[in-house]
């Protein structure tokens, strides 16, 4: 079942954007993040994941990869977390950008939403943790998931020694953030990931959850969460 979210948008933004979601994706999460900073209105649209959902005949033509998020805005459908975020970046610039003007910071946020997006993310998906565990046995996703998300995080805790502020890259809110704050959520409440060796991010950590925007895009305020248990 769909449901409405976001912030309420002014006239110049149009109230018909769809996405496909699932609560847990941190790739989803990613792109909730980015809506919800930008005060764009959205239908949410869950797609279950563990129902195996992503496969199901309507949404392979929404996506033929079976990945969540997705995105359609009126006719035109778009998938993978990066592109969508950088069509909302150049589509709506004007609500809170995403990328610094300063050429040197740009590529830093780049960088560092990289090392989330292509060096940590891909190896904790669900396809990949059931398959270690098929292949090899029930205990090694974990390790598996831990030991890459520690080889992220030690590469970003060094991209971002001169660069981290209040937030990742200074005390503006950015993409390297909009990507690092589901990714450090998911190493802290799924993964048991020992943050102390990760003082930078620890920090941003503390700070992500201050902020509305990620707030409400946190997995467990979304609608297709489930209930806590009592």
């Amino acid at each position: 079942m769909a449901a409405a979210v976001g912030v309420a948008s002014g006239a110049d933004v149009p109230s018909k954007l769809k996405l496909y979601s699932y609560f847990r994706s941190s790739c989803s999460f990613r792109v909730r993040i980015a809506l919800n900073l930008k005060g764009l209105e959205y239908e949410y649209v869950p797609v279950n994941l563990l129902k195996g959902e992503q496969f199901g005949a309507e949404f392979s033509k929404v996506n033929p990869i079976n990945y969540v998020p997705a995105l359609a805005d009126g006719d035109f459908v778009i998938s993978d977390s990066f592109a969508i975020l950088m069509y909302l970046e150049e589509k709506y610039p004007q609500h809170h950008p995403l990328l610094p003007s300063d050429l040197r910071k740009r590529a830093i946020n780049y960088q560092a939403a990289n090392i989330v997006s292509s060096s940590i993310q891909p190896l904790q998906n669900l396809y990949v943790l059931k398959f270690i565990e098929e292949k090899v046995g029930p205990s090694e996703p974990l390790a598996w998931v831990q030991y890459h998300i520690g080889r992220g995080f030690s590469a970003l805790e060094k991209v971002l020694a001169d660069h981290a502020g209040k937030y990742a890259t200074g005390d503006e809110v950015c993409l390297a953030d909009v990507f690092l704050a589901p990714q450090i959520y998911a190493a802290v409440k799924r993964f048991n990931v020992d943050m102390s060796q990760y003082p930078i991010l620890s920090k941003l950590h503390e700070a992500y959850s201050e902020i509305p925007a990620f707030h409400d895009a946190m997995p467990e305020n979304q609608p297709d969460a489930p209930e806590p248990q009592a």
